[in-house]
């Protein structure tokens, strides 16, 4: 099963720029290390965004977790960096009961298996 309605996906600048980018924030500071790691940076957010977009399309998603409040999708691949450095993450994405457009949650780094 693929994220539904990807193409309608909405990704906030502030969860890339505020939050996933972030040096200052609390529990964002060790995900900004790991994607400045992959060449990410907060001038081009768009770049990660664009990279969490495509990481979706390219992925199955591995989990749902249903509530009252939607259905939250987790997915699980590798993503590229700007400068084609690679790694595995899971980010989260949550569609509101009733509704059809899919929200940009988080990201987490995965250790890569093998």
């Amino acid at each position: 099963m693929k994220l539904p309605d990807i193409d309608r996906a909405i990704i906030p600048k502030g969860k890339i720029v505020g939050y996933l980018l972030s040096f200052k924030h609390r529990d964002g500071r060790s995900k900004a290390e790991f994607f400045t790691k992959l060449g990410f940076a907060t001038d081009t957010w768009q770049d990660l965004a664009k990279a969490l977009l495509r990481h979706a399309d390219d992925n199955k998603v591995v989990k749902t977790e249903e509530s009252p409040f939607g259905t939250r999708y987790i997915i699980e691949g590798e993503i590229v960096g700007p400068k084609g450095k690679t790694a595995n993450i899971r980010p989260v994405w949550f569609v509101e009961t009733g509704k059809h457009i899919p929200r940009f949650v988080t990201s987490y780094p995965l250790q890569r298996r093998t």
